[in-house]
């Protein structure tokens, strides 16, 4: 906590020694940073064999935020959340029964553009640049898989009969929101500082298989609505 408040304070005394440019009508700002999915997921009954009962829970992942910004004017920008792709475990955690018991069940990897329009109350000023926006969201999952501890418990609660399983997660459409400052520190260069909600729904399904032929589909809906973090640089052009 101490550190945190350290390197607080030494942005904060960076942003007041140097008052930076203020942002303008045609300017090009470009977002670079450790960019944090922290989903707060929940999810429909995942319904597996004997009438056992769990849910989905999705963990965080770190990535690179690319994320550039146009500047209509000095109080209006339009801004594009981008990143290298975002990989998730998934977890099963058993309910009524089985309440406790948690087994890896999966993973996935997705891309999750999200546009924003945003407003910056200093238009025209020099000093630290506030913003606060709201946006849409696309998101692209990919890379499904279903892991071998989830295999392995659907194998044994049909005595054997499953050996494999399929996952596949729909992509989402959802609405966003953020709020975010650039504190400078060179004459063009800046801390960036941003949170986002994010409104991600997806279908789950997966897919029992045995002998190669399928056995059995499950299909859930889960909210990952997640909050995303990023602390980078902003250089504007």
């Amino acid at each position: 906590m101490n550190k945190v408040m350290t390197m607080a304070a030494t942005i904060a005394l960076l942003g007041a020694a140097v008052p930076g440019h203020a942002y303008e009508a045609g300017d090009v700002v470009l977002r670079l940073g450790a960019t944090m999915v922290a989903p707060e997921a929940k999810s429909g009954d995942i319904n597996l064999p004997t009438g056992l009962v769990a849910e989905a829970d999705v963990d965080d992942d770190i990535q690179l935020g690319i994320i550039p910004v146009y500047m209509v004017d000095s109080h209006w920008g339009v801004e594009l959340l981008a990143a290298t792709p975002f990989e998730h475990d998934i977890e099963a955690k058993g309910k009524g029964a089985i309440a406790g018991t948690t087994l890896d069940a999966g993973s996935t990897k997705h891309l999750p553009p999200t546009l924003s329009v945003q407003y910056y109350p200093r238009g025209g000023e020099s000093g630290w640049q506030p913003y606060i926006g709201v946006g849409v969201n696309y998101t692209l999952f990919f890379d499904e898989d279903v892991d071998s501890e989830l295999i392995d418990l659907l194998g044994d609660l049909t005595g054997g009969a499953v050996t494999d399983a399929n996952l596949d997660l729909e992509n989402s459409f959802g609405l966003s929101a953020q709020a975010g400052v650039d504190i400078p520190v060179t004459e063009n260069l800046g801390i960036n500082l941003a949170v986002w909600y994010i409104d991600i729904d997806t279908r789950a399904e997966i897919t029992a298989m045995a002998s190669g032929m399928e056995a059995a589909k499950v299909k859930f809906d889960v909210d990952i609505d997640p909050w995303v973090f990023n602390l980078g640089i902003a250089y504007r052009f």
